[in-house]
């Protein structure tokens, strides 16, 4: 009798302990899912709460004037983003412009020459200024960077300047968010495998012909992920550019002029200001705007970043 039951028990244990996995699977899928609506769900409930906060500017004014109107005084209830809007483009290209080569060299360094001890103390350091709060660089540049391009590098160009404006917050951003770039390139690069670099190697490609032709074009899309990272954060900085631009409402007349950034602008008006109510929506639309542009831009990198993994695949 004990040897006809014995089976049969261990067969109904390991039923149970597989309807238990299965269970905590299915119970694990739907935090997962849920956890996923719930971004979704989150990320609705900002734009939509942006949006109502806007109707009372949005009944007032049209977005085509407020977008290509340079008045901004909100005492006189007008309200035109386009100095806030040229000042965010000047100072993410200018940004990227200088930082993008620097990343992409550096990380060229670090992934394919440097060896041993050297390659640890230049990763480590870079590491560290990643993880530098961005109001440390804008107190620096305060003491540094300002006087030398109001006493020396804008007099140099014949230009006037106080130090303060869109060539120096551009200049601190780069130096901000190239060691972001870095060390993501870092690790698009150093994830390839051998392969790769011996098969090119063994044709008779030299080890720059290698670096060019090969392993850029393999891991493309790991650092085209990184400059838009980099974008990303110049695009929605604050500190900085309250810091170092000027505050100024106005057309920049030049790389070292006075201006504004569509972040700035709100921080700059949101306390005495947010009292007022159409003043109030208009800032909650500068924040509406640069919600929708950041989504706009990374849907757009999205579809661009597929295609270059399907183009340069290996």
């Amino acid at each position: 009798m004990a040897s006809s039951t014995e089976p049969t028990e261990t067969s109904g244990g390991h039923s149970g302990r597989l309807a238990s996995r299965l269970r905590r699977e299915r119970v694990s899928s739907y935090w997962f899912a849920g956890a996923g609506y719930f971004a979704i769900a989150l990320f609705g409930l900002i734009v939509l709460t942006l949006v109502y906060q806007s109707l009372p500017l949005l009944s007032e004014f049209s977005i085509v004037q407020m977008l290509t109107s340079s008045q901004w005084d909100p005492a006189q209830q007008e309200f035109g983003f386009l100095p806030a809007i040229v000042g965010t483009i000047y100072v993410t290209i200018l940004s990227m412009a200088m930082g993008t080569p620097i990343a992409i060299l550096a990380a060229i360094y670090i992934a394919e020459f440097a060896e041993g001890r050297t390659k640890t103390l230049v990763s480590s350091f870079i590491d560290v200024l990643a993880a530098i709060p961005s109001v440390i660089f804008g107190l620096v540049a305060l003491i540094v960077v300002v006087p030398f391009v109001g006493d020396y590098l804008a007099p140099a160009v014949g230009s006037s300047a106080t130090g303060l404006g869109i060539f120096t917050v551009s200049l601190v951003m780069a130096i901000v968010v190239t060691p972001f770039m870095i060390s993501l390139s870092v690790e698009s690069l150093e994830s390839l495998p051998d392969e790769l670099r011996e098969s090119s190697l063994g044709v008779g490609a030299t080890q720059w012909e290698t670096i060019r032709s090969v392993l850029l074009r393999a891991a493309g899309p790991g650092i085209f992920s990184a400059v838009l990272l980099g974008f990303g954060r110049v695009f929605g900085a604050t500190i900085v550019p309250a810091m170092l631009i000027g505050g100024q409402t106005q057309i920049p007349d030049s790389l070292f002029a006075t201006g504004q950034t569509l972040p700035t602008l709100i921080v700059n008006d949101f306390g005495e200001l947010m009292s007022l109510p159409l003043t109030q929506s208009a800032l909650i639309f500068v924040g509406l705007t640069l919600v929708i542009v950041v989504w706009l831009f990374n849907f757009s990198a999205m579809y661009v970043r597929k295609r270059l993994k399907r183009r340069w695949q290996y």
